[in-house]
């Protein structure tokens, strides 16, 4: 079998995408090798690959941020993992090859009820949609939530995580088809942002009273919008900019009502290995108990990730993808 990576050779397009076998690993002090099965896409390595984060350009870049295998080797003083564990992780880059070696600390084994292809669509996403409701903004049953993209990966799991909670989520979602996916994955109402304004149908289902929260990872095309939702002391929480750089926001616009806003990434909630095993612990329980399913709908061969990442910049993919090595 020839190993390799789908590297990024310069900040850019989809095109900037080029197959490079790369040479077996081997494990260094503290390390595991792991053989990939299945590794996810998000909206975060669109990021990596066009520059938009100036500390993730670099040349030949490797992005992609989780991902799910078998350990198959481990280097000296690893605990955690043996070699033929079922594993996966999140973490910034170097998830799109066929093998790689990472910190073992980094890793969380997979139970039976599990499969790799849940893990690597669910790791980022997944762990995302529990630190955005379990810590940036705790929410409490008979709340009522408004999230933007509904029909997105990590959408589609605060829909069903929120419904088990107790909490009436009100999200969007773009054309007819988004829609229902959304609304059979938790959502009490789901609003087409494409027939109209979703402001005042917010307002409307909430009495005008609007929503403690927004869980907002469109950011340009609808950050307006999610701060003209919140109640008063209400929290924008801003995770993502999948339309594009939030632009010509100030700290004034939080004067109407107190309002607060922030911009968490996950791995600042995943530090250290105990607080990752924690968080992961959980959202393999919800997955196990039925609460949350995931819903891999698209599935590319790792060697196609540039018709990957077009698609998905163009919004043509619904739910989870995962890239198949």
């Amino acid at each position: 079998m020839t190993d390799y990576a789908m590297i990024v050779t310069a900040p850019g397009g989809p095109e900037n995408f080029a197959k490079r076998e790369i040479a077996a690993p081997t494990p260094g002090p503290g390390e595991a090798i792991v053989r990939h099965t299945a590794i996810g896409l998000n909206f975060l390595d669109v990021y990596h690959r066009s520059g938009l984060y100036p500390w993730a350009v670099e040349h030949d870049l490797v992005p992609g941020s989780e991902a799910a295998g078998v350990v198959e080797a481990i280097g000296e003083g690893v605990r955690s993992v043996a070699p033929g564990d079922r594993v996966a992780y999140t973490l910034p880059l170097n998830a799109y090859a066929t093998v790689r070696s990472i910190p073992a600390d980094r890793l969380v084994r997979l139970p039976d009820a599990v499969t790799d292809e849940a893990a690597a669509s669910l790791m980022l996403k997944g762990l995302t949609a529990h630190y955005l409701i379990h810590s940036t903004f705790r929410v409490e049953p008979g709340m009522t939530v408004l999230v933007q993209a509904a029909a997105g990966g990590v959408g589609l799991i605060l829909g069903q995580w929120l419904a088990a909670k107790g909490v009436t989520a009100i999200g969007t979602a773009g054309g007819p088809e988004k829609v229902a996916l959304a609304e059979a994955h938790g959502y009490a109402h789901v609003i087409d942002y494409r027939a109209g304004d979703f402001v005042p149908k917010v307002r409307t289902l909430t009495g005008d009273a609007g929503v403690p929260v927004v869980y907002d990872s469109v950011g340009r095309d609808t950050w307006k919008g999610s701060l003209a939702c919140l109640a008063a002391h209400g929290t924008f929480v801003c995770f993502g900019q999948s339309s594009g750089p939030i632009e010509g926001f100030s700290l004034a616009m939080l004067a109407r009502g107190s309002l607060y806003a922030c911009r968490p990434t996950l791995f600042d909630y995943i530090v250290t290995p105990a607080e990752l095993r924690a968080r992961a612990a959980d959202l393999f329980a919800a997955v196990a108990s039925g609460a949350i399913r995931s819903d891999v709908r698209q599935r590319y061969p790792l060697g196609d990730v540039a018709d990957a990442h077009r698609d998905l910049e163009a919004r043509q993919t619904m739910g989870a993808t995962v890239l198949i090595p």
